[in-house]
């Protein structure tokens, strides 16, 4: 499924003017924060900015904001003011100086969380699993669109050579989009987010960025924030991010959201007993799993989980070393050492990390199961 088609002249705006308002110099007592949080679509970031008059050295710093509910999904227009509370902050690679992006938590009228704050749940049981120090690496597949919709690079109407050339590419035909996938890199190391690598993906015009290792809570926060990021950068060029985990139908890769976990004892030397043990606590909740993996339920995912490209099929669970084709992989790497971490590949590259997170600690580490007894 496509992008809405959107045709913007954002490309064409002159950065040079731009430019000359970012220079003027910003008063001391003055700061930019921008509020970023999640809409009532699960997937989609919105954002505001506000000045502060001193600057935030951590979230507490800052108070607590709000938006109409309205207008993103959230509440309806006689009720609709949704608050906003701060959780972390990062710097600006926009505004630069001491200015800041804001990551937020979102909750109704009544101090409730909102249906789509799942971090609430999620640090919780990062909480309660804090002693097992849960890590993860998070790969977030992404695809690269035109303003027309049309995957960035391609013929208008037509379609590149088969897939095979452009995993890791190097090259014009090749490496489609590379201007944003470098920009979006220094953003995040200047942001403050643990970025470990990039890479163009099989299908061209799709890319890959790892966030990474990360502990707990910050994992979810990261990639959110590190989403808002690229979205930014590719507004700029009038390209648009698709998070869509089957963005082309037919013999094209999707795109996931593969998702590297270990505890201290995984990484401990025989830490595979401890991944073998996982795995055996993951197979029985796969369907649950499965649920939490995609805002949808799963129905995003299953046009993806097909059992080909990469994939294994979504009414399955397997698990092997170096198979790309299993639910969970066990890196070669680690299956030679004896010790590591484990590869979900079933989160779908639009997943709320916050949800994908939660439920594997709940599995692995808080050895939550589900209610068979109905």
């Amino acid at each position: 499924m496509l992008v809405n088609p959107i045709y913007t002249n954002t490309a064409g705006t002159d950065k040079q003017v731009l430019k000359r308002y970012l220079d003027l110099p910003q008063p001391d007592g003055k700061i930019l924060a921008t509020y970023i949080w999640i809409d009532g679509t699960g997937e989609n970031i919105r954002a505001k900015t506000r000045t502060c008059d001193t600057e935030p050295k951590k979230a507490d710093d800052l108070s607590w904001w709000n938006f109409d509910g309205s207008s993103t999904g959230q509440a309806e227009g006689s009720n609709s003011d949704i608050y906003l509370k701060p959780v972390a902050i990062y710097n600006d690679p926009f505004m630069l100086g001491r200015n800041k992006l804001v990551m937020c938590e979102t909750y109704k009228y009544n101090k409730d969380a909102t249906k789509t704050n799942r971090r609430l749940e999620c640090e919780e049981a990062m909480k309660l699993a804090a002693d097992e120090h849960p890590w993860f690496g998070l790969e977030q597949e992404y695809t690269l669109l035109d303003g027309d919709g049309w995957p960035f690079g391609w013929p208008k109407g037509g379609y590149p050579q088969p897939q095979g050339p452009y995993y890791c590419g190097v090259g014009a035909r090749r490496a489609l989009g590379r201007d944003i996938v470098e920009a979006h890199y220094k953003a995040c190391l200047y942001s403050g987010i643990n970025i470990s690598g990039t890479n163009a993906e099989v299908m061209p015009a799709q890319w890959e960025y790892q966030i990474g290792p990360c502990e707990g809570i910050d994992a979810g926060d990261q990639l959110w924030v590190s989403r808002y990021l690229l979205q930014r950068i590719a507004e700029e060029y009038g390209i648009q991010v698709s998070f869509d985990p089957k963005p082309i139908p037919g013999d094209w890769n999707g795109a996931g959201c593969h998702t590297n976990f270990s505890t201290l004892a995984m990484r401990e030397p025989n830490g595979i007993e401890a991944i073998n043990e996982a795995i055996k606590k993951l197979k029985p909740r796969h369907q649950t799993h499965i649920k939490h993996y995609d805002p949808k339920g799963g129905m995003d995912n299953r046009r993806r989980l097909t059992g080909r490209h990469e994939t294994a099929n979504i009414n399955d669970f397997c698990a092997g070393i170096a198979n790309r084709g299993a639910s969970i992989r066990i890196p070669r790497q680690v299956g030679e050492d004896g010790c590591g971490y484990l590869e979900d590949r079933r989160p779908a590259s639009n997943c709320d990390p916050y949800a994908v997170t939660d439920i594997l600690v709940r599995t692995i580490c808080l050895n939550e199961q589900d209610d068979t007894s109905n």
